[in-house]
């Protein structure tokens, strides 16, 4: 049953809308619903504003368990299984969600973003994408439907990510009213990169981006790109301002729209160092670091350490294949180190995500027959997401490798150096969004280079501890500068204004 609590009436004061909410559900055999809480910076940023502000998460329902929940529900979620937000779950119907998400969200939009296409084949913009798009727009017009039917007049919307691009100008045709912001978490196209999709793409979604009042990055690096992109899509129906003491803005001046100034802002989203040193003292975390301590052997033996999603973008095989080449080069190292590898599965409904995946396991079983010995494991792979035991691996870590390809942020580069007990050193890839932030104490390698990031962890391993400890600990002073609490409220006093 929905609470009287969790009706969401009109007039709600603020608003989230994000692809994924606070909380999902899982069917049983039996048919009981199982509610599972999220995580993340969202989540922790929405209870900051507090019980007495009347506000709204709005996502959609991705699995089965969630498609039954809004069938039992209206879509008006219990707020005793969402931790006391209120939320409603969209139905979108299951084939224009897997069309929207999988075949333009992720395989579109993150591709692009994260410069991810192999151009001599691909993208193929043809009939079956325009189909796919279309169920793009469908998904973002019933995000605005509901968004416009749950706010009240001047109420504050936040809406995230590219799966959401098209939202605030959707929104602003029919809710002028109401204060927009847009977020995206990803790192934004050069505009050389952006221009592949096709003409009235690019201008469709920059447009969406520009119906909202704020569009906010997590870098001025993505920012500018974004700018930079509105230029060449729109041409001469857009001006960008980059003034060097007032907010940047973009103004749109399409012929078939009112002018609009949207504002530029940026938000580094940081760790929650209160959360996670806490968190990191737990049992359970203390039970997985005793079993990686068996794993690694040794106790004089150090670690290099990695915890990332299998996804294209991270970069795990070039990191692999940069280890194995440091203990080719540097054989001191071998049986003196182990590196531990964390690479949980993501989005293995993609044929080339299982690709990559299959790719990271094999080359890690190369390396161990290569070079392991009877009592020495150079690599320790663990492919089954397990929280505790990642912040058990941040705790051992006497190197962090963090070399995406291209990353938004990347909050494990900001994360490590706040848990990690005796301090760490951090291999930064340069096209990290953390690389603004961090990279004054990190050694920052070239993401394609392997023997460059085979030669900075060398460096990293041979830090002496003082180093070491000294520069993890301005590491994780710059990581938790913005915290996802402050984060939050920081948008929307800059919306309000």
């Amino acid at each position: 049953m929905v609470s009287e609590r969790s009706a969401v009436q009109p007039g709600a004061e603020v608003l989230v809308a994000s692809n994924r909410g606070p909380v999902s559900y899982a069917l049983g055999a039996d048919g009981e619903l199982t509610a599972r809480r999220g995580g993340g910076g969202l989540v922790s940023g929405l209870s900051a504003i507090g019980p007495e502000t009347d506000a709204v998460w709005v996502c959609s329902a991705l699995g089965d368990g969630d498609r039954e929940a809004v069938r039992r529900t209206g879509g008006l979620l219990d707020v005793a299984d969402t931790g006391g937000q209120r939320v409603r779950m969209l139905d979108v119907p299951a084939d224009v969600h897997v069309a929207a998400y999988n075949g333009i969200a992720n395989s579109v939009l993150w591709f692009v973003h994260h410069m991810l296409y192999q151009t001599p084949v691909e993208p193929v913009f043809d009939a079956d994408f325009r189909g796919q798009w279309a169920a793009y727009e469908a998904y973002n017009a019933a995000f605005a439907t509901a968004l416009a039917d749950c706010a009240s007049p001047g109420a504050a919307v936040l809406v995230q990510d590219y799966h959401l691009a098209l939202v605030p100008g959707m929104l602003r045709e029919v809710r002028p009213d109401v204060r927009i912001a847009h977020f995206s978490h990803t790192p934004w196209a050069p505009p050389e990169y952006f221009a592949m999709l096709p003409d009235d793409i690019q201008r469709q979604l920059v447009l969406g981006i520009l119906g909202a009042d704020r569009a906010n990055f997590l870098t001025e690096r993505w920012a500018r790109a974004f700018t930079a992109c509105c230029e060449r899509a729109l041409g001469g129906d857009c001006t960008a301002h980059w003034p060097r003491h007032e907010v940047p803005s973009v103004i749109a001046m399409p012929p078939d729209r009112k002018a609009h100034r949207t504002r530029i802002g940026v938000h580094g989203l940081g760790a929650d160092a209160e959360f996670l040193r806490e968190r990191s003292r737990r049992a359970d975390v203390e039970e997985r670091m005793a079993a990686l301590r068996e794993q690694i052997g040794g106790a004089d033996r150090k670690t290099i350490v990695r915890v990332d999603r299998t996804e294209l973008s991270k970069n795990i095989v070039r990191g692999l294949l940069a280890y194995r080449r440091l203990l080719a080069d540097r054989p001191e190292w071998r049986e003196r180190v182990v590196h531990l590898a964390f690479a949980y599965p993501s989005r293995q409904d993609l044929p080339v995500y299982r690709d990559y995946t299959a790719q990271v396991g094999r080359l890690a079983d190369e390396i161990n027959a290569e070079f392991g010995t009877a009592g020495w494991q150079p690599v320790v792979l663990h492919v089954k997401d397990d929280f505790a035991r990642s912040l058990a691996a941040y705790r051992l870590a006497d190197v962090a490798l963090v070399n995406p390809i291209r990353d938004g942020m990347n909050l494990v580069a900001k994360e490590v150096p706040v848990v990690s007990d005796a301090g760490c050193a951090l291999v930064l890839s340069r096209e990290a969004g953390a690389w603004e932030e961090l990279g004054e104490d990190a050694l920052g390698v070239n993401p394609y280079d392997v023997g460059a990031t085979a030669e900075a962890l060398h460096t990293a391993l041979s830090m002496p501890a003082g180093e070491r400890a000294e520069r993890s600990a301005r590491l994780a002073a710059a990581a938790t500068a913005l915290p996802p609490a402050r984060w939050f409220l920081e948008q929307l006093r800059a919306l309000a204004e």
